[in-house]
């Protein structure tokens, strides 16, 4: 049995071994930024101090999880990550799909490309770029509260509002991703046989109940598969570098997250113990979310990852 799968194998390996040479990198970027990095999460379970190193730091079991559940600070966190999650599921998730609809039923080819490029740009913008217009913006004397001032509105100091904190970062991640999201949904809608668009029109059926009767059934195994994946990061709370740069103190309130707070607890205070424990906690949820959506997805329409 041993000599047939090692002969098996060296055959495989005869005709496919241009494909595997070309895999080579890929495997070795996720082992040695994926999985060795592993080795280091239980430092979750210990008083971890850099001086004795990995191993030679103490085993405090559970401690840090424990001390994080009883912060002051764990419900506001919890409730931030999934409000701010939640925020960007209902609006910024449905955007994509609704701007690629839209492109769909547009004929003329020059302003269809047009609106393309101009929705696709702001993704190749950086995220620090973004922020800084956010800032410019949205400052007291900025932009918006300046032609604001011209109908007699007082100024806003959005910035400094933590009521207005999640509306700026999902509507700015809304502009920004729309166009570029749009392009997996456009080509799923390419892949919908024409002949059923021309049944329908002999049929009777109008724009709109093409839409809802050929085009959204036929991208809905996509929209399944992308909604799948954004439950695996429900819990990330959003992009850290992008809340790192729109908060500030006095917004705390509502756009503090587990990541922005393993951010300071763990590299500005240099408790990597414990900011390990909360980020490895946070990863375990979005596991066990990305696991559940997908089976429930699975059970209800036969879509799935795996």
């Amino acid at each position: 049995m041993k000599e047939v799968y090692v002969l098996k194998l060296r055959r495989d390996w005869s005709r496919h071994k241009y494909i595997y040479i070309m895999l080579l990198p890929v495997v070795i970027y996720y082992l040695v930024f994926m999985y060795f990095p592993m080795y280091g999460l239980q430092i979750a379970f210990k008083d971890f101090s850099p001086v004795k190193g990995i191993l030679g730091s103490e085993w405090v079991g559970f401690k840090h999880f424990v001390s994080f559940y009883n912060s002051y600070y764990f419900w506001r966190l919890i409730r931030n990550t999934l409000l701010l999650s939640f925020y960007e599921l209902i609006f910024g998730f449905p955007a994509p799909i609704l701007l690629a609809l839209l492109l769909n039923e547009i004929r003329g080819r020059i302003f269809k490309n047009v609106v393309q490029s101009i929705t696709y740009l702001p993704h190749f913008i950086s995220i620090v770029v973004v922020a800084g217009m956010m800032v410019d913006f949205l400052s007291g004397n900025g932009l918006i509260n300046q032609l604001t001032g011209l109908f007699g509105i007082p100024s806003v100091s959005f910035l400094i509002a933590p009521e207005w904190f999640r509306t700026i970062y999902v509507s700015s991640g809304i502009w920004q991703g729309i166009g570029w999201g749009s392009i997996i949904y456009l080509a799923a809608i390419a892949g919908i046989d024409p002949s059923l668009y021309e049944a329908a029109k002999t049929d009777g059926a109008g724009r709109f109940k093409q839409i809802f009767h050929i085009t959204l059934p036929g991208i809905m195994p996509t929209v399944i598969i992308m909604l799948i994946l954004r439950f695996g990061s429900l819990m990330a709370g959003g992009s850290l570098e992008k809340i790192l740069l729109l908060y500030n103190s006095t917004t705390y309130e509502t756009a503090d997250v587990i990541s922005t707070f393993v951010y300071r607890r763990g590299l500005l205070q240099m408790d990597y113990g414990f900011s390990a424990a909360i980020g490895l906690f946070n990863n375990i949820i979005n596991f066990l979310l990305l696991v559940s959506a997908n089976k429930i997805s699975r059970k209800i329409n036969d879509t799935s990852l795996w």
